[in-house]
């Protein structure tokens, strides 16, 4: 039975519908270093900072999305920043499968998108690993 909620993943990959995202590919954030999960959110914007923020220079993209297996919401998140999830932001060790690509939504001001660079680059150069 398909999940009645609408889910996202925002990147930077080039992807079509029925192709699985993964974890296992390095984190856009912190060290780079391999991720053992996937993440996602229930949220448009938290997919824009995804797509935005993520490493490369191809066209952000943001992607509808459906878990294969189960999941939880995203500790990194919910238990440091966000309590109760507001951001609906998940994560799972089984794919993602993509329903398609949204079309249509707007980024931050580059003002605010140069923010949030510069406080990611004060997190890990203090060494803090933005993900777990």
């Amino acid at each position: 039975m398909a999940n009645p909620r609408d889910f996202y993943h925002g990147t930077k990959a080039d992807l079509r519908a029925g192709d699985l995202l993964v974890a296992g590919y390095n984190s856009n954030y912190g060290t780079g270093k391999p991720m053992s999960w996937i993440y996602f959110t229930g949220t448009l914007e938290a997919a824009i900072w995804g797509a935005e923020l993520a490493a490369g220079e191809a066209q952000e993209r943001i992607y509808r999305v459906e878990p294969t297996g189960e999941f939880v919401d995203d500790p990194n998140l919910t238990d440091k920043k966000f309590p109760g999830n507001p951001t609906q932001s998940y994560r799972s060790r089984a794919p993602l499968r993509v329903l398609g690509e949204v079309a249509e939504w707007e980024g931050h001001s580059p003002a605010r998108l140069k923010e949030m660079r510069d406080h990611l680059a004060r997190l890990k150069a203090e060494g803090i690993e933005a993900i777990d």
